[in-house]
């Protein structure tokens, strides 16, 4: 999905990346391969996980990372040299990309996804990637939350859009949708991702009509079979619901049901619970009760615990802007260069990154995500016993005789991407089964446990090794 009609991907990039772009062809450089390494330092929301999400849009807009001649242009008058240009005259990414499938549950201090290519290449898409797979990540992570807390047979679906900040709406109904949402009313995002879109009415509707019985008439006799009348214009008890009410028995005499009814304000527990009583002793058990206003998993599990009789949640602010922590802190490091590992040395100790090419297992005890192993790209993980802490060698734990999973795939070679799943609503039901194996501790709102991450003790040496050279060196 290309966002931006007229352009290429090739400028969705920070300036400073076009720079060494230019630096490393110059000092002849771009032809050497590199290999960086895609990965977050911290949990967002004090979440217990995050649900890796964004893989298939960051592959399609990689085919489309090139660049115009009006783009070349208008890098001369940034002060790009002329040779340089004729050189992204012709450019496509040619890498390969190792990751995760989408909807997969994945944690801080692992390399999520391996990009490996020549150093112009796999340094020019660092901006798009991170763009790309922090947002989505971090809306179906909030998304999954809110699933998480709806009882059993209650739906909610994305209303955002029009709080979301510009085009990110677009990926946020998409990733709301990974993390569980029925649906949304983004009417773009639908046609372009095959989502299931919804909408009811607005106030304006029945403040423009002037009489809400007959706004609420009006509506019905234009979607007979699609109804839902928002009941809190004036007064939800006594002006709103009464006039509902009129209008289901009315559908009711021509064949028809009314779908349900939506509350936009008040005390939605209060409120929920007196129009759900009166609806049942009115024969209309079947009308649903619909809620939006400012939600998301802390209020939906307050509501449940108010006795709230809710059946579908419009979710929009808290959740496609992740209003209670805005960004997931994700980063992409070198690796390896030429042929020899590197690591970033920081006196923040937890900003030292784990050098060398890796691979990601998982190890399962019981059925359940026990710890996950990161290993050299050569190692053999039967033969991988222990696995440590990064920093602090006496905190290890034994894997030997647990079953082991490869949880990355190469997902791109040569710059074509291999076939990948991008149904949201598959990729939801797969996050929904990954879910189901990390423990309920990893998955409480409050200090949730923390899933362990390890290295090997190849590993271990191989980044102690480099911090004492680079140490000595200084």
């Amino acid at each position: 999905m290309n966002a931006f009609p007229g352009h290429s991907y090739g400028l969705y990039t920070d300036f400073y990346e076009l720079t060494m772009a230019q630096a490393y062809y110059f000092q002849n450089l771009h032809k050497k391969e590199a290999v960086f390494d895609y990965f977050f330092r911290r949990m967002p929301c004090q979440s217990g996980y995050v649900i890796f999400a964004g893989l298939a849009d960051l592959l399609d807009a990689l085919e489309n990372f090139t660049y115009s001649d009006k783009e070349l242009g208008y890098l001369e008058k940034q002060g790009f040299q002329k040779e340089f240009l004729d050189y992204l005259k012709d450019f496509r990414f040619g890498g390969d990309i190792y990751a995760p499938l989408e909807g997969e549950v994945i944690f801080n201090n692992e390399p999520v996804v391996t990009v490996k290519g020549n150093i112009l290449e796999v340094q020019l898409i660092e901006t798009l990637l991170l763009n790309f797979l922090n947002f989505q990540s971090l809306i179906a992570t909030r998304a999954s939350r809110v699933e998480s807390v709806l009882q059993e047979g209650k739906t909610f679906v994305d209303f955002g859009l029009r709080r979301a900040q510009g085009l990110a709406g677009i990926h946020a109904s998409r990733a709301a949708v990974i993390g569980g949402a029925a649906g949304t009313s983004n009417t773009l995002a639908a046609e372009i991702y095959g989502l299931s879109v919804v909408g009811t009415m607005a106030h304006s509707w029945i403040q423009a009509t002037g009489d809400e019985l007959e706004a609420f008439r009006k509506y019905a006799e234009i979607y007979p079979e699609h109804s839902v009348l928002l009941i809190d214009t004036y007064d939800t008890l006594r002006s709103g619901l009464p006039n509902a009410i009129k209008v289901a028995k009315e559908l009711e005499e021509k064949g028809f049901r009314l779908q349900g009814v939506r509350i936009d304000s008040g005390d939605m527990a209060y409120l929920s619970r007196k129009v759900r009583e009166t609806l049942n002793a009115e024969g209309l058990e079947y009308v649903k009760i619909i809620s939006s206003n400012s939600l998301d998993e802390f209020i939906i599990r307050s509501l449940n615990l108010q006795g709230a009789r809710i059946d579908s949640y419009g979710i929009g602010t808290k959740l496609v802007t992740s209003y209670r922590c805005p960004a997931l802190d994700g980063v992409y490091k070198l690796a390896v260069f030429d042929g020899h590992p590197r690591l970033k040395i920081s006196e923040d100790v937890a900003k030292i990154s784990l050098p060398g090419e890796k691979s990601l297992w998982r190890v399962y005890d019981n059925g359940y995500f026990y710890r996950d192993a990161i290993i050299l790209a050569g190692e053999d993980i039967n033969e991988v016993q222990v696995i440590y802490h990064p920093d602090y060698e006496f905190k290890n734990t034994r894997i030997s005789g647990l079953r082991k999973e490869n949880i990355k795939h190469q997902v791109m070679q040569n710059g074509r991407p291999a076939p990948v799943e991008k149904d949201p609503y598959i990729i939801s039901a797969y996050r929904k089964k990954r879910l189901s194996r990390l423990s309920p501790e990893s998955k409480r709102f409050e200090n949730p446990h923390v899933y362990k991450v390890g290295i090997s003790k190849k590993l271990f040496d191989l980044r102690k090794k480099l911090i004492n050279s680079h140490l000595s060196n200084g």
